[in-house]
C-alpha cells in the first residue's frame, strides 16, 4: 500500500488558496441571487453542495424564475456543464496510478474538478497524484456553499429594495462570463449574438414551454458552429 505523500496535500492546499479568493465572493453572490428568487437557506446550501457549478446555478436559477420545468432545466444543465467530460480526460492522462485497481477516489476528483480546479491542476509542471488533486479539490468544494450560506445570511439584513434589485446580477454574471471569450474570438460573438437572437424570437413566438426556448437555442447554434468548423468557416479555439 502506498504511502500517503504529505507534501503533495500541502501543495494542493497552497493551490487552492487563490481559488477560494474567487469562490467565496461569487459563492456569496449565488447565494443572495437565492434568498431574493425566494429558495430556502437548505435549499440554496444543497444547491452549491451538489451541482458545484458557478455558471450552471446561476442560469438554472434563472430558468427556475421564469418557470422553467425540470426536464428545461436538467438539459440546459447538461449541456452547460459538458465541457467537464473534456476537462476530466485530459487530467486523467496526467495522473499517476490511474490503473490503479483501486479506483473509487476517481469519482470524488471528477466530482471536484472545475474550470478553475482544472487550470491549476493541468499547469502543474508534475504528474498529478490523488493526494495533490483531492486535497487541492477539497479546499476549493468547501468554499463554495460556505459562500453561498454566507451571502444568504447576509442578505437577511440588507432592506427589500436593494435584495429586489439583485435580480439583475444573474445577467451581470453571464455578461462577466461571456465578454472575454467574444473579445478572443469575434465568431465567439458571433454565435453567442445568434443564440440571443434565436432565443428572443422564439420567446416572441410562444409556440414552446417555458423556458425550452434557451434549450433549442443553445443546441441549434452550437450544432451549427460544429458544422460551420468542420467546414472550415470559422476556427474555434
Amino acid at each position: 500500500m502506498r504511502k500517503i505523500n504529505k507534501v503533495e496535500i500541502r501543495e494542493g492546499l497552497m493551490g487552492a488558496l487563490p481559488i477560494i479568493v474567487g469562490y467565496i465572493p461569487i459563492g456569496m453572490a449565488f447565494g443572495l441571487l437565492s434568498k431574493t428568487a425566494g429558495i430556502s437557506l437548505l435549499e440554496s446550501f444543497m444547491f452549491s453542495a451538489l451541482v458545484y457549478a458557478g455558471s450552471s446555478q446561476f442560469m438554472s436559477l434563472n430558468l427556475l424564475l421564469v418557470g422553467t420545468g425540470i426536464g428545461g432545466i436538467i438539459i440546459t444543465t447538461f449541456l452547460v456543464n459538458f465541457r467537464y467530460f473534456l476537462m476530466t480526460a485530459s487530467l486523467a492522462e496526467k495522473m499517476e496510478d490511474i490503473e490503479s485497481p483501486s479506483k473509487g477516489y476517481l469519482a470524488l476528483i471528477a466530482f471536484g474538478v472545475s474550470d478553475e480546479i482544472f487550470s491549476v491542476a493541468s499547469f502543474r509542471e508534475k504528474s498529478l497524484t490523488k493526494e495533490y488533486l483531492l486535497s487541492l479539490e477539497l479546499l476549493a468544494y468547501l468554499s463554495w456553499p460556505g459562500g453561498t450560506v454566507l451571502g444568504y445570511i447576509i442578505g437577511n439584513f440588507l432592506p427589500e429594495a436593494i435584495q429586489a434589485s439583485m435580480g439583475i446580477g444573474i445577467y451581470a454574471m453571464f455578461i462577466a462570463l461571456l465578454l472575454p471569450e467574444a473579445k478572443k474570438s469575434r465568431e465567439m460573438a458571433i454565435l453567442a449574438i445568434l443564440s440571443g437572437m434565436v432565443n428572443t424570437i422564439l420567446t416572441y413566438l410562444n409556440f414552446l414551454p417555458q423556458g425550452w426556448s434557451i434549450v433549442v437555442s443553445v443546441l441549434s447554434i452550437s450544432t451549427l458552429g460544429i458544422i460551420l468548423k468542420e467546414k472550415g468557416v470559422i476556427t474555434i479555439e
